[in-house]
């Protein structure tokens, strides 16, 4: 039913918590000026709890929505966002538990930083640099959780041979155009924001496409550095995965044996994961 979520429960620690089946917000971020990431913020009505302080649109889960159904509809709700320009990336629980009271926060990206529509609970909206967050006057609970939200620069590293041979589009025909195909799926699919396994999240800063063979006559591309391997893929991808780089570096690849070969501070992404991603 909606809004039967409205009220109070108690959560882990005793005190009362709002939303009688838990509470959910979203993170949405958005690239700007040069495409770094900001975090559209919520200015908290003087009213509200921790009046004054920023955070993120939530508020309280109804018994019928899950946490990203209850985030997005509250996104919509006070900042008038639409549904459709969200792309959910990730959502995690980030206060509470599951038997009492929970905070689930929902991470996601829009393409461009959204027009906004400020409803009674916020005293403005804004977007804002995400290295800006931090020194902001936060609420406390999205203070406690920002450390484990917050990106790093992501430097994607595609072994395309291994990508485009896990989909049976006929590549082994025409290894040039299927890497051509792959290369125009990877620059309108590859998301900003990437849940990481050991290093929270990144912001896809910049994709580097590793061709080899035959595929090596796929052209460029804007958004894409497309490297064309002088012999194995494998020794390319290590070598760029090797170099330096102020952030993390995520390989795409199912090939056991270069995995062995990359930094133990890389992250490996399945081709199985990138082609859900196109």
């Amino acid at each position: 039913m909606r809004g039967d979520g409205d009220g109070w429960a108690i959560g882990p620690d005793g005190r009362r918590r709002w939303g009688r089946h838990g509470a959910a917000g979203l993170l949405l971020r958005a690239p700007g000026h040069g495409g770094s990431p900001h975090v559209l913020l919520q200015h908290r009505a003087a009213w509200s709890h921790e009046g004054g302080t920023w955070s993120i649109p939530g508020g309280a889960r109804d018994s019928h929505e899950d946490a990203v159904a209850a985030a997005v509809r509250e996104a919509h709700e006070e900042c008038g966002l639409p549904a459709g320009r969200i792309a959910v990336r990730a959502d995690l629980r980030t206060a509470g538990d599951d038997a009492t009271w929970s905070y689930t926060t929902v991470v996601a990206d829009a393409d461009e930083p959204l027009s906004t529509v400020a409803n009674r609970e916020s005293l403005e909206l804004a977007w804002v640099p995400e290295c800006d967050v931090a020194g902001m006057l936060l609420h406390h609970a999205f203070d406690d959780a920002w450390p484990g939200l917050r990106t790093r620069p992501l430097r994607l590293i595609v072994d395309m041979a291994n990508l485009v041979g896990s989909r049976p589009d006929g590549w082994w025909r025409d290894r040039a155009g299927a890497a051509e195909r792959m290369l125009d799926a990877l620059e309108g699919g590859v998301p900003r924001t990437v849940p990481l396994g050991s290093a929270g999240f990144g912001w896809t800063t910049q994709v580097i496409a590793v061709t080899e063979g035959k595929a090596r006559a796929a052209g460029d591309r804007d958004s894409i550095d497309v490297e064309r391997a002088p012999g194995s893929g494998d020794d390319t991808i290590a070598q760029c995965a090797a170099g330096m780089w102020d952030g993390v570096t995520a390989v795409v690849t199912a090939d056991r044996g270069l995995r062995a070969r990359l930094p133990a501070d890389a992250e490996v992404i399945s081709p199985g994961r990138v082609l859900g991603w196109l």
